[in-house]
């Protein structure tokens, strides 16, 4: 007799996973917010400087801390939006199903990317 494999994860565990996407996008808000302090405070200081003269090294220094904010808004940003997306998802109810084969995603793998939209043997698979 065949084991009937779950289609679908229950109410509760839904729950535990958008508790865990909340608390995520928490952090990732807070360090979102942390990185633009940093690079207003970057752009500041290159502006206060600029009235003085300024050595090149250190303009080129200020502009890579700049570029280096910036950079981690964006990765912010969009792991932001990966989170929200899964958000999405759970209300739609397709949280946790891969969409190339259908079948539920490992639960632990939904712990570690709960934004995943595939699971592991799909996304292993060669393009």
């Amino acid at each position: 007799m065949a084991v009937s494999k779950k289609k679908k994860w229950t109410q509760k565990e839904l729950e535990k996973f958008k508790t865990l996407i909340l608390e995520k996008r928490e952090v990732v808000t807070a360090e979102l917010f942390e990185a633009k302090e940093k690079a207003d405070d970057v752009l500041k200081n290159n502006s206060t400087n600029a009235i003085y003269s300024s050595h090149m090294a250190d303009a080129g220094t200020d502009q890579q801390e700049m570029e280096k904010n910036y950079y981690m808004m964006n990765r912010e940003n969009n792991y932001l939006q990966y989170l929200n997306r899964a958000l999405t998802m759970i209300e739609e109810g397709s949280f946790g199903i891969c969409a190339n084969c259908g079948e539920l995603i490992d639960y632990d793998r939904l712990i570690e990317v709960p934004h995943t939209s595939s699971c592991f043997d799909c996304k292993s698979k060669p393009a």
